[in-house]
């Protein structure tokens, strides 16, 4: 059996300590601040937010006050932010460094054809010219680190990852995050772990892994494969935040996978209001109960329920739990 014991040693970004080294991937439309939360109980050790987009930071959007809220319980805490003008992402990164975030982090490996087909995201890979004036810009006018999350290369025939990783640690990146595919694979195919640990060799900020990893044997494997500082887990930890303790979700009692749909579900009534709290839950549900929707007449009335605590009555009886153990009131 591989040892995990190592993961749960401090790294640094720049100043900022974080208590492990595995950390919960920035997504869109799930690490909002409910979601980060709770991988945070179980060990993720930075929470970061979903990726904001700079026009909506500098033009305003209904939804935009959702994607920056975090708690002062949730640091260390960064924000994500993407765009294809360097100016305009400099002055929504400036917006957003008002609300004292530990890290502002840009994406540069958003493989989606709305973000990566208008230069933002993994489109950036195509102009790196333009990546370094980004981080110039912002490590010059802001007063916390800035960090990086990119792709290997638009696909196979534009593999230009060292050359990115180059001009990133000398325009005074303080950490990259590697997710080891290219824009053209999206979340298809196999992560390739060996160009992580050829980006390793050649830098000296902390470099994080990304891609594949399903467990935390998967990050100690990937760690030790190639020599990078901390490992993100993004889509493994939806509906499954016990991977941050190295617990296997088919050993969890039904009291507790209850306990933390309830304390999920709950959150998000607070943040968003009850009924959109629980749409907006579904996507989540949807995982942490996979193994129970078993046709799709449960998963139709399942699906259907609006009121979080009549949910919360149904998900009881399908898994098997006294919801009287819990408080299913809102």
């Amino acid at each position: 059996m591989i040892d995990t014991d190592f993961l749960h040693t401090p790294f640094y970004i720049a100043t900022i300590a974080l208590k492990n080294r595995v950390l919960l991937a920035p997504m869109d439309g799930f690490t909002d601040s409910p979601f980060r939360r709770i991988c945070q109980e179980f060990g993720s050790s930075l929470n970061t937010s979903e990726f904001i987009n700079g026009i909506d930071v500098e033009y305003g959007h209904p939804h935009l006050k959702f994607h920056t809220y975090f708690s002062e319980d949730e640091r260390p805490f960064a924000y994500q932010i993407f765009d294809d003008d360097p100016q305009r992402l400099l002055r929504s990164a400036l917006k957003l460094e008002e609300n004292k975030p530990d890290l502002i982090d840009v994406n540069m490996g958003c493989s989606a054809k709305n973000v990566s087909n208008r230069g933002a995201g993994a489109g950036l890979l195509k102009n790196p010219q333009k990546i370094g004036l980004i981080i110039t810009l912002l490590v010059n006018r802001l007063q916390i680190p800035v960090t990086a999350k990119i792709r290997l290369g638009w696909d196979d025939d534009s593999l230009n990852y060292l050359e990115v990783v180059r001009i990133l640690e000398d325009c005074g990146v303080s950490a990259i995050t590697v997710h080891a595919r290219t824009r053209k694979q999206e979340f298809s195919g196999r992560s390739n772990w060996n160009a992580i640990a050829e980006i390793k060799q050649i830098t000296k900020v902390p470099i994080i892994g990304n891609g594949d990893v399903n467990s935390l044997a998967d990050a100690a494997r990937m760690i030790q494969q190639t020599g990078c500082d901390a490992v993100m887990i993004g889509r493994n930890a939806i509906g499954n935040p016990w991977i941050f303790s190295g617990i296997d979700k088919t050993t969890i009692p039904s009291p507790e996978l209850f306990r933390v749909i309830e304390t999920h579900l709950r959150s998000m009534c607070e943040l968003y209001s009850p009924r959109i709290g629980t749409l907006m839950f579904r996507k989540h549900m949807a995982r942490y109960l996979s193994d129970f929707l078993t046709s799709p007449e449960i998963r139709r009335i399942i699906f259907s329920i609006e009121n979080p605590s009549i949910l919360l009555e149904n998900i009881s009886f399908l898994i098997g739990v006294n919801s009287r153990q819990f408080n299913v009131g809102f």
